[in-house]
Order: structure tokens, then C-alpha cells, then sequence
């Protein structure tokens, strides 16, 4: 069995004292491509934050395996498109671990960054600004600073909305190569369950809780699907420690 590289031990993150994700446990194994997926307001965002060390744990723990490299990539709304930056500058920032946001960087950062821009489709796209972009060149443009951080886990909150077929496509493949062909671990909330069941291998699904965790096409199922509605329409927001009508939690990934 392949390493760990972030172990759940009972995890419940939240906001202001209400946790929106409740109880996980499990481990995200070396390697893996796994879709986080689940309705709105399920915790799936919640739960990236927290691997990337964003939110702190309510309770219980979240464990990434130390030296580790990870590269977050949150929502697209979240990017100011209004500053004034060009492609360059905005795919460069994904070098700052290595040279600081003042740093200089050299002939051979300026080359990876291009690479970058390269192998998402964005050749010649380096001085346009950020803001004369398409929702889809974008995304490949957030994925280019992603490329640069060359880091072994990789992190993306709905990568795949407001994007086009292509982009789609491309990107997915993309994310395929990283995991299968350079054995990076990459975690990616998906809402088009359709395009998880055809490019993912695992799925964590999420009600505030888990509540499969596994092989994508299994996870998927129509009675987990039916859970997971259940426990979200059960969920008490008003409580301090919100719990669903429901007593059994699975354990997801087996740590």
C-alpha cells in the first residue's frame, strides 16, 4: 500500500464555532486522483482549506506528510481579475516559495514559466492582462502557476466551472498526466458527477460528513447519493455542534 501523504484523524472544520465538516477520518494515499464531490455548502471548500492549512481543526486532526510540496488553487471567483497584471506575472507567482514575492528570478524560472503556459495552451499568451482573458484561458493560466510550484500535492476547489468543453477536456487530461504519469497527488472538488465517473478513480463524498469514500463508480451510487441528501436536509444549522439525524459516520480511506 503507497504512503499517506494527509491522514484525517476525526477532522471537524468549521466557521464560528459550526462545523461544516464533521468527523472525517481516512488517509489520501500517494499518487491518487481523487474528485471531492457533494451539493452546495456540503464542506467540500471547507475541507480544502484545511489540508492547505488555511482553517485551522475545530477538533481532531489533519496530518500532511512532512516536506511535502502542495500547491492550492481555490475558486476562480476568489482571483481579482481586475488587477493589473499580465499572464507572466500572474503564472510567476506560483514560484514565490522558491524566491520569495520580492525575489529576482532567473533565465531558467523565466523558462519554466513558459513551459508552463506552453503545456496548457497558452504559447504567446504571456503579456496579455489577466483581465482580457476568457473564463476558460483563465483557468489554463491558473493551472500554469500550478505547474510551476512543481508540488507533489495538488489541491483545486472547482476547477472545471464557467470553463468550456475544450478547456474541460484539456485540463482533465492534464490532471491525468500529473497523476498517472508523474505520481502527484491531486485532489479536485468536481460538481459534473457524469465527468467523475468517467476520469476518476476515487471519490470522497460529502454531507458535512462523510459519507463514501472509495472507488468513484462505487461512491456514486444511487444509494449514497440518496445518504448523502438525507444527511444534508437532516442538518441543524442552528446548533453550536450540528449533527445530522443519522448515527453512522463511515471511515472513509482506511488511514
Amino acid at each position: 500500500m503507497l504512503p499517506a501523504v494527509v491522514t484525517f484523524s476525526d477532522l471537524t472544520l468549521g466557521y464560528g464555532g459550526h462545523p461544516a465538516v464533521h468527523h472525517l477520518n481516512g488517509a489520501v494515499r500517494q499518487g491518487s486522483l481523487t474528485a471531492v464531490v457533494g451539493a452546495n455548502g456540503s464542506g467540500k471548500s471547507t475541507l480544502m482549506k484545511g489540508i492547505a492549512g488555511i482553517l485551522s481543526p475545530m477538533t481532531g486532526g489533519c496530518t500532511v506528510q512532512r516536506g511535502l510540496r502542495m500547491a492550492y488553487l481555490p475558486q476562480q471567483s476568489e482571483v481579482d481579475r481586475s488587477f493589473p497584471a499580465r499572464v507572466i506575472d500572474l503564472v510567476s507567482l506560483g514560484l514565490w516559495p522558491k524566491r520569495g514575492l520580492l525575489g529576482r528570478h532567473s533565465n531558467d524560472d523565466r523558462d519554466a514559466v513558459l513551459q508552463a503556459l506552453s503545456a496548457v495552451g497558452l504559447e504567446g499568451f504571456e503579456k496579455r492582462p489577466i483581465d482580457s482573458l476568457s473564463g476558460g484561458q483563465m483557468q489554463r493560466t491558473l493551472f500554469a502557476r500550478v505547474l510551476v510550484q512543481n508540488a507533489n500535492l495538488i489541491l483545486l476547489d472547482e476547477p472545471f466551472n464557467a470553463v468550456d468543453a475544450r478547456t474541460v477536456t484539456d485540463l482533465v487530461a492534464l490532471l491525468k498526466r500529473w497523476q498517472s504519469e508523474e505520481g502527484r497527488t491531486v485532489l479536485v472538488v468536481v460538481h459534473d458527477l457524469e465527468l467523475v465517473r468517467e476520469h476518476f478513480p476515487e471519490a470522497l463524498l460529502l454531507a458535512r460528513r462523510p459519507v463514501a469514500w472509495g472507488e468513484a463508480r462505487d461512491v456514486l451510487g444511487a444509494g449514497n447519493l440518496f445518504k448523502a441528501r438525507q444527511f444534508h436536509e437532516a442538518w441543524d444549522e442552528t446548533a453550536p455542534w450540528c449533527e445530522p439525524a443519522h448515527d453512522h459516520v463511515p471511515e472513509g480511506r482506511a488511514s
